[in-house]
């Protein structure tokens, strides 16, 4: 006996075929195919919200109708009824005609790719069992590099000369950093300076929304060190985490990251351009372990560099961030060459937890390895280490995501102003992972 959900997916697959071969009018058939994937992207929208009642930290943002979130709890589905329900409508998507335009053509394979990737979340929430590499494939649409410790070695000999003092290089390290960490009482005037800053050259480039927003709130206790929670509206909520040291250069860091032209950026634009303009309301909502956070995490990331191209960004915090937050501006050039060197370890956190989630190592070693080769303290070992059992293979995001973007962006734009027309588009668009290589 077929289940009526079933015969529905059936007749659509007909109609939008039909549409395809007798309709005359090109209007017409963008209306089937428009009615069609809408329908789909309401289920998809409605299962992802059934994942989050199994998965707290699945989903990460949500500003689509409540009345689809309020049906969604008045009747919780199993984990095995959610696997049903995705597993059809990603056939159903899958059979129907691919439609000629290129925005279209990348919904539909967006759509097709995070119901892949929401179906493999939830058999790794059950009995289903992954390798770091199968699941990273399976929820972010791409595999990491693999670098053997001497990659991490020769980065590591390189760095040595530049830090002064005796003892070991992690000791040195430390004792280096000690003379950048942003005194508690002025971390907010450095962040809103940075802020401020990042906003006036996103807005340059990009146009955004006029009532678009976000607050910074200073937390503690979590596994990550800042974290955007978008709330739809144009408007985010940013905590950062205070519980350990934060250092001069995290204040562009996390202003660029989390805010211009970051994740606020991103979301506001997904939004306005594919939420409000065209009605695809598979982008009201986020799951985080999908193929969308590798496009969220890399632009983030590789937006630092759009903003504050070359040595752009030294001369900014040497002159206005470094006074702000008390710190001597002629150790800025030093500073920023030693962390260009330290931002090359951190592809090392994926080969540990690679390691790790693989059963390799335990989380003593996993830390250990941490500290030698991606030089963190203790703490910030221990830290990452919680990270990774909370949110393992996603630590993937952050190092390939920046890399995959920028060689997307700078195989295809020259100039900043090029560049950041990529940039924009790339934002406003569903495009995946693998659409990036």
């Amino acid at each position: 006996m077929h289940k009526w959900s079933d015969v529905r997916g059936v007749l659509w697959i007909m109609v939008v075929m039909l549409a395809g071969c007798s309709m005359s009018d090109e209007g017409s058939g963008k209306d089937q195919e428009g009615a069609f994937m809408n329908e789909a992207a309401e289920e998809y929208v409605k299962l992802v919200l059934a994942v989050g009642r199994h998965d707290g930290d699945y989903v990460d943002a949500y500003y689509g109708p409540k009345e689809w979130r309020s049906e969604v709890d008045a009747r919780p589905a199993t984990k095995a009824e959610i696997l049903e329900q995705a597993r059809a409508v990603r056939t159903r998507v899958g059979l129907s005609p691919l439609p000629a335009e290129e925005m279209l053509r990348l919904r539909r394979q967006y759509l097709l790719t995070q119901l892949g990737a929401l179906i493999a979340r939830v058999e790794l929430l059950g009995d289903v069992r992954m390798s770091f590499d199968e699941e990273s494939k399976a929820l972010y649409d791409t595999v990491a590099p693999h670098n053997p410790d001497e990659h991490f070695q020769e980065i590591l000999d390189e760095l040595g000369p530049l830090l002064p003092g005796n003892g070991t290089l992690n000791e040195r390290y430390e004792e280096f950093k000690a003379g950048f960490v942003i005194p508690r009482g002025k971390l907010d005037a450095v962040f809103q300076a940075a802020i401020k800053a990042c906003r006036a050259r996103t807005s340059r480039f990009l146009e955004l929304p006029p009532d678009e927003s976000f607050e910074v709130e200073y937390v503690n206790d979590k596994s990550w060190s800042a974290y955007n929670w978008y709330q739809g509206g144009y408007h985010s909520l940013i905590q950062v985490n205070t519980d350990l040291p934060i250092y001069i250069d995290r204040a562009i860091d996390l202003a660029c990251h989390e805010g211009y032209p970051g994740h606020h950026v991103y979301n506001v634009l997904l939004e306005k351009h594919l939420v409000r303009d065209r009605n695809w309301v598979e982008f009201s909502v986020y799951p985080l372990f999908s193929p969308q956070s590798l496009i969220a995490e890399g632009t983030a990331n590789y937006g630092i560099q759009v903003a504050f191209p070359g040595e752009e960004r030294v001369l900014f915090e040497k002159q206005e961030l470094y006074p702000l937050a008390g710190l001597d501006p002629e150790t800025a050039n030093l500073y920023g060459r030693v962390q260009r060197l330290v931002q090359k370890l951190n592809y090392a956190g994926n080969e540990v937890a690679r390691s790790y989630l693989d059963g390799e190592i335990d989380a003593q070693e996993a830390a250990v390895r941490l500290r030698r080769y991606g030089l963190m303290d203790s703490d910030s070992a221990e830290q990452r280490v919680r990270f990774i059992d909370q949110y393992r293979s996603y630590v993937i995001n952050y190092n390939l995501g920046q890399d995959l973007v920028r060689q997307y962006i700078e195989s295809r734009g020259e100039t900043p102003e090029e560049r950041w027309g990529e940039f924009a588009q790339l934002l406003s668009s569903p495009r995946l992972p693998s659409g990036l290589q």
